[in-house]
């Protein structure tokens, strides 16, 4: 006999995916498994909750009633499984992360392999991508996010801004010249990271003190991996605006030189996202804990604001 609550599950992201191989991929299981658990469900209530075409399907009219008592349940379900593991504040579990690439692959991964060194209870998922997650509609707990946060119902914490740093192979500035002051610039090729979901930085916002300095920079190559940009920037290729992080060890052996040292680089707000509406269990409140630690300044900010 199956388990209610797993066919509950089953149907509820089958509804909610539109399709059975959706559902599946999404609960780790098959196809057949998932089409089991509605048929299940349908057996026991002895009448059809879906309408199944080779091209779509449908709730039915008991099966849309049905689907919204079937949510409160498994909000429910998953609520008192929350509080027993708040109750005894044990972080265990898989943790589903979502975070952009560079981010993700260096300045994270320091930070995951000591959470999970230090929680041998937890598992972490961690998807690494640079377009834009719905945390709700794929299923992911926590995101890291860099940029202008758009308003919605998540939480969101603020971190230290990601610091970027500019700067070129030596043998380009040998060929090119240096520039002395942001709006020399213009006049150079500068790479910048192109994103997937919207074009690369066409204006790069320096300061000197108070002061901001915007330029507009242009380059005949556009690039949306941060090891290939590098590489272009090693060539001598041009001036590379990227994370401090990734740079930090191409500027220490001399491969790359900081351009314009008495300028501020551009950098972007950062900040940690996730559901609200739900309790927080002990492996998402250590994981946030463990965040704010690491990627400061807004240390322990007592203060929550919506994303």
């Amino acid at each position: 006999m199956m388990d209610r609550l797993l066919s509950m599950n089953a149907f509820v992201t089958a509804a909610e995916l539109g399709s059975y191989a959706r559902a599946a991929e999404r609960l780790n299981l098959s196809p057949q498994m998932v089409a089991k658990h509605v048929t299940a469900l349908e057996q026991r209530l002895g009448a059809r909750l879906l309408n199944r075409t080779t091209r779509r399907q449908s709730l039915t009219e008991l099966g849309s009633a049905y689907y919204e008592r079937c949510k409160h349940i498994l909000t429910e379900a998953e609520a008192a499984d929350s509080l027993a593991q708040v109750m005894n504040d044990t972080p265990r579990g898989k943790l589903r992360i979502t975070a952009p690439v560079t981010f993700g692959s260096y300045s994270l991964m320091p930070l995951i392999t000591a959470f999970l060194r230090e929680h041998p209870d937890v598992e972490i998922d961690l998807h690494l991508t640079d377009r834009f997650v719905d945390l709700v509609e794929e299923g992911y707990e926590v995101a890291f996010r860099i940029g202008p946060l758009a308003t919605s119902s998540l939480t969101a914490r603020p971190l230290a801004p990601y610091n970027l740093v500019v700067c070129a192979a030596p043998a380009y500035l040998a060929a090119r010249g240096a520039p002395r002051v942001p709006a020399d610039l213009e006049h150079h090729e500068c790479l910048g990271y192109a994103f997937s979901s919207r074009p690369a930085d066409r204006e790069w916002v320096f300061y000197h003190g108070t002061v901001a300095h915007t330029v507009s920079v242009a380059s005949r190559l556009q690039i949306n991996e941060s090891r290939a940009l590098m590489s272009a920037a090693l060539d001598g290729f041009g001036i590379v605006l990227g994370p401090e992080d990734f740079l930090r060890v191409a500027l220490t052996r001399g491969e790359l030189v900081r351009v314009l040292p008495d300028y501020a680089a551009p950098s972007r707000t950062m900040h940690l996202v996730y559901t609200a509406n739900r309790q927080r269990t002990a492996k998402l409140r250590r994981f946030v804990e463990a965040v704010l630690d690491r990627f400061g300044p807004a240390l322990r900010i007592k203060c929550e604001t919506p994303a």
